[in-house]
C-alpha cells in the first residue's frame, strides 16, 4: 500500500525533473558557448567571406556564365584556375575539388565542396568510421574523411610542390565546407606530416579554414593544430556538435528532431569531465570563429557578431535545440552572415578612424593574443589531463622551445630527442596497457 502510495510522488518528481531539462535547454543557446570568448577582428576574420564564395564557386558547372552567383560574384578569375576535379575525376574517394591560384592575394587554395545529398560517394566516406579506429599524429581521427584526405595529398602533392616552389612568397591555403571542411582539416595535418613531399616548406606558410566542419580530431589535435586551422560555426548549425555516429543521423533524416532530443537527453546527462577524459572523443578541430546573430527569446536577427577562442572544455559540446540548426549549416548562409559581420567590423573601425600604422600594430598584437591563447589551451588541456594532450614539436612558439630544451638539459645527453621519446614510449609500454575505454592502467603482472 505504501509503495502505491509513493508511484504519484515519484512520477510527480519525474515529471518536473524532465519539464526543468526541457526548459533549460529551450531556454540554452548557442550563444552561451562562446559568451566569454574575445571578438574577432576584421583583419583575422577576412578571409572567411572570400572563401565561403570560393566553395560555392565550386558548385558552378562553367565559372564563366555563373548560375547561381551572389551579389558582386564569386571573386575568381576563371584564367587562374589550375584544375578542377569531379567525382569521375576523384572516383568517389573525395569530394569535387578546385585548386586555384590567387595571385591578388598571393595565395594558392585548394576547395572542396561539402556533401552531395545525391551521392552514395559522400555518405561513404562519412559514415566511414567507428570509435577509436584510426590514430594520427598521437590522437584519433575520422577514418573516412583521413583516407579522403590522404586520396587528396597524393593526387596534389607534385602540383603542389611544383607551385610552392615556384612561387616562394606564396601562402598554401585549404578551405571546405561540411564534409570538405573536415577533408580540408585533416589534409591539413597530413601535409604538416609530410612537408618533404611538399618541399619542406614553412609550416607557417600553410593555413586552413574548415566552415561548418563535421567532428573528425580528437580534442588533442584540435588543439595542437589550432594555430593553423580554423573552423567557423554559424550560430546552432548541428553538424560541429553531432556527438553521435554520423550513420544514424543520416539514417534518421526523416525523423531529425527526436534523434537530436534524445542526443541533447545523452549528452546532457554525460558528466563532461567523462567526455574530455575520453582520447577517441571527435570535436571541431582548431581555432574556432562562432558566429552569433540571434538572441534567445527575441525575433529576428541582429547584427552578427564573431566571437573566437581556442577552448578545450565547453568545444560545442551539445546539441541546440533550435529551428535554425539545420539552416545554419547552409553554406549560402555562413557567406551572407560572415560578410555581415565583417562589414560591421569594417564600419566600427572606420568609425573610430583608425590609423594605418595603429591598424599594422593591432595585426601584430592579434598574432601575438593567438598565440599566447593557444599556448593556454595547450596548458588548459595538461592541466585536465587530457589524453595524449602535449605541447608540439615543431618550435612554432618561443616558450615552447624554451621550456621543451629546459626540459631536454635535464635528461641525459647521450640520447637524442628522438631516442628519449621511443625509450620513454617503451618504459610506460612496459608498466601500462590501454583498456577498452582508452584509459590507461597499471599492469599487475
Amino acid at each position: 500500500m505504501s509503495i502505491t502510495c509513493c508511484l504519484p510522488i515519484v512520477e510527480s518528481v519525474y515529471c518536473l525533473a524532465c519539464a526543468r531539462w526541457l526548459w533549460k535547454k529551450c531556454l540554452y543557446s548557442a550563444g552561451h558557448e562562446s559568451e566569454n570568448w574575445g571578438l574577432a577582428t576584421a583583419e583575422e576574420f577576412a578571409p572567411v567571406p572570400r572563401l565561403c564564395r570560393y566553395v560555392l564557386a565550386e558548385y558552378e558547372d562553367d565559372l564563366r556564365n555563373p548560375i547561381w552567383a551572389p551579389p558582386g560574384g564569386y571573386g575568381i578569375n576563371p584564367d587562374w584556375i589550375v584544375h578542377r576535379k569531379d567525382y569521375d575525376e576523384t572516383l568517389g574517394r573525395a569530394p569535387p575539388y578546385m585548386l586555384y591560384m590567387d595571385h591578388e592575394r598571393r595565395d594558392i587554395v585548394l576547395i572542396i565542396r561539402g556533401l552531395n545529398l545525391a551521392k552514395e560517394s559522400d555518405y561513404a566516406v562519412l559514415l566511414d568510421n567507428k570509435l577509436g579506429q584510426t590514430k594520427l599524429d598521437g590522437g584519433y581521427v575520422h577514418n573516412g574523411l583521413l583516407k579522403s584526405a590522404m586520396w587528396v595529398f597524393d593526387a596534389e602533392c607534385e602540383v603542389l610542390k611544383e607551385l610552392l616552389e615556384s612561387f616562394p612568397e606564396y601562402t598554401l591555403t585549404f578551405a571546405g565546407h561540411s564534409l570538405g571542411a573536415g577533408v580540408v582539416a585533416l589534409l591539413t595535418i597530413v601535409a604538416v606530416q609530410n612537408r618533404e613531399k611538399l618541399g619542406n616548406f614553412d609550416r607557417k606558410r600553410i593555413r586552413c579554414y574548415a566552415i561548418a566542419p563535421a567532428r573528425c580530431t580528437s580534442l588533442n589535435l584540435a588543439v595542437r593544430y589550432a594555430d593553423i586551422i580554423n573552423s567557423v560555426v554559424l550560430q546552432d548549425d548541428f553538424l560541429p556538435r553531432t556527438t553521435t555516429a554520423l550513420e544514424d543521423v543520416f539514417k534518421s533524416v526523416l525523423c531529425l528532431p527526436c534523434l537530436l532530443c534524445l542526443m541533447c537527453l545523452k549528452d546532457t546527462c554525460i558528466l563532461e569531465d567523462q567526455m574530455l577524459r575520453d582520447p577517441r572523443r571527435l570535436y571541431a578541430p582548431g581555432r574556432l570563429y562562432h558566429i552569433v546573430e540571434r538572441k534567445p527569446m527575441r525575433l529576428g536577427r541582429f547584427p552578427p557578431v564573431v566571437r573566437t577562442a581556442v577552448p578545450v572544455d565547453g568545444r560545442f559540446e551539445h546539441i541546440v535545440i533550435s529551428c535554425n540548426a539545420m539552416s545554419d549549416h547552409a553554406v549560402i548562409w555562413i557567406e551572407r552572415e560572415s560578410q555581415r559581420a565583417l562589414d560591421v567590423m569594417l564600419e566600427r573601425d572606420k568609425t573610430m578612424d583608425i590609423p594605418v600604422s595603429q591598424r599594422m600594430e593591432r595585426q601584430v598584437s592579434v598574432v601575438r593574443e593567438h598565440d599566447e591563447e593557444y599556448k593556454a589551451a595547450l596548458q588548459r588541456a595538461v592541466d585536465l589531463d587530457i589524453p595524449l594532450a602535449y605541447p608540439p614539436t615543431y618550435g612554432t612558439f618561443d616558450e615552447v622551445e624554451a621550456e621543451s630544451s629546459e626540459r631536454s638539459r635535464e635528461e641525459p645527453p647521450l640520447l637524442s630527442s628522438s631516442e628519449r621519446k621511443e625509450s620513454w614510449d617503451g618504459f610506460v609500454r612496459r608498466l601500462f596497457h590501454v583498456n577498452d575505454s582508452g584509459q590507461m592502467v597499471f599492469k599487475i603482472s
